[in-house]
């Protein structure tokens, strides 16, 4: 069904070809003839053909190629184990007991590993959360996976003329990508983007940004840095609802290389193929699901409301209800229209149909925010364990590293050598907001993981056996 079209032009074009075949000479002369004495309106029509050609070719979408990604891979001794983790909360003196018990069973059910890593200012006793550390936290991390980036692809830093860096709760002035600038002597006319307060899911909203100026401007280069930053961010309270974070949240960045340039076709990874956002925050309740707030005592901290899943389902829902018609088979649209009609105009108790995803998308990378998250969304998606796998074992491994988490999910899919050519990657990230966005990207070859990649020297450990809550 996807390829009908394309099944119904061969036999038309079949049909043309006999027909011109069975044709004889005296026919064919009769048309040159024809053409002949109606030159004038031959190349009109010619002129009109060439004109709307160009017309298209100028002004159609340009195709948007990810090169290569980088993600950051933080030195062991940042590493923190569970048991280092509650002996450093229970040695600020800032926790009661009630919250160090709260955030151990937090730990235990999390999903994350012993090997996840928190900046250096944390590991301090007491910690050192200043402007200072924090950015310095940023350097390592951003400056880490450009250098790696730039080493695998060849691009100078003079190449880029787009930089879109998103980071959501730490935005000092300079800014990111002004600090970034600095760093790399970015040529001055480079178009630069600074995105805060925009959670988890910022990632995909800077490659939509890039990919938006990417058709503005010919022949270039753009460079998307995601990170966050949790130096100045850990939250010194008693709140619970505030101490999640705390244990969920850990040090990662990736750098993303795009071009709009028709050589790049031939080396690139992907074809991003559609990014889809969606936005709940009109509505209260979505709004304040994650908030960064002061407690009663005046510590600042981002809370978690409980109405969170219920939230990231509607806005799920919302979501892939733009997406599916976009992406899946027009046998999976034909049911899920159905089963529409059957409940509006029949019977109001016929459930809906879920639209079968694992017929448009071949990988799926869903934003490892917590073990919750994952369930929900293999659960609701009908996902196997192998689907989720890529999500589960980023968490274990490097925890929430908020929107550069699909990245990291990514690059396990590489690692483990499953992407073929051909392939379609969903990545779908939840924020503050409350926002859901999607990227879908399409494989170009059969993908090989990039030199100094995040799983290289852990991929034949995984994937690991997950302890139940």
């Amino acid at each position: 069904m996807t390829h009908l079209f394309t099944l119904c032009l061969i036999p038309l074009m079949c049909a043309i070809v006999v027909q011109v075949s069975q044709m004889n000479p005296d026919d064919i002369n009769q048309i040159w003839l024809h053409l002949h004495y109606n030159l004038v309106s031959v190349i009109i029509c010619s002129a009109f053909l060439v004109f709307a050609v160009t017309v298209y070719v100028m002004t159609r979408p340009r195709s948007v190629y990810l090169v290569d990604y980088s993600c950051y891979r933080p030195p062991s001794h940042l590493q923190v184990r569970y048991r280092k983790f509650m002996d450093h909360s229970k040695l600020t003196g800032d926790f009661d007991e009630s919250s160090l018990e709260f955030q151990r069973k937090i730990l235990e059910r999390s999903g994350l590993g012993e090997e996840t890593y928190l900046p250096e200012a944390l590991h301090d006793i007491p910690p050192r959360p200043s402007m200072a550390t924090a950015r310095e936290e940023a350097e390592q991390v951003m400056f880490g996976a450009l250098d790696s980036l730039f080493n695998n692809t060849g691009i100078t830093p003079k190449d880029i003329g787009i930089l879109v860096v998103n980071c959501s709760l730490f935005n000092p002035t300079p800014s990111l990508s002004a600090m970034i600038i600095n760093k790399y002597k970015l040529r001055g006319n480079i178009k630069s983007f600074n995105l805060g307060g925009m959670g988890c899911s910022a990632g995909v909203i800077a490659i939509d940004l890039a990919k938006d100026m990417l058709q503005v401007l010919r022949n270039t280069y753009a460079v998307v840095v995601s990170t966050e930053n949790i130096t100045q961010n850990w939250y010194f309270g008693n709140k619970k609802s505030m101490l999640i974070p705390n244990c969920l949240f850990r040090v990662g960045c990736a750098a993303v290389l795009l071009s709009n340039k028709g050589k790049d076709r031939w080396r690139a990874k992907y074809k991003l193929v559609h990014v889809v956002r969606t936005h709940r925050g009109a509505d209260d309740k979505a709004f304040k699901c994650v908030y960064q707030e002061q407690d009663d005592i005046g510590k600042t901290g981002v809370s978690l409301s409980k109405d969170l899943m219920a939230v990231a389902g509607v806005a799920l829902k919302t979501n892939i209800t733009t997406l599916g018609p976009l992406v899946l088979p027009i046998s999976e649209q034909f049911l899920f229209f159905a089963t529409l009609v059957a409940k509006k105009l029949f019977n109001p108790k016929v459930k809906p149909y879920i639209p079968d995803f694992k017929f448009a998308f071949d990988h799926f990378c869903i934003h490892a925010g917590g073990r919750a998250v994952i369930d929900e969304l293999e659960k609701n998606l009908q996902l196997t364990p192998l689907h989720v796998e890529a999500s589960r074992m980023t968490l274990h491994r490097y925890g929430n590293t908020s929107s550069s988490s699909i990245w990291y999910e990514l690059a396990y899919i590489e690692a483990k050598g499953r992407m073929r050519k051909g392939n379609r990657v969903w990545q779908i990230a939840f924020g503050s907001g409350f926002k859901c966005n999607s990227a879908v990207w399409m494989a170009l070859r059969n993908v090989k993981p990039s030199s100094n990649g995040p799983w290289e020297d852990c991929i034949h450990q995984y994937p690991v056996k997950l302890v139940d809550p």
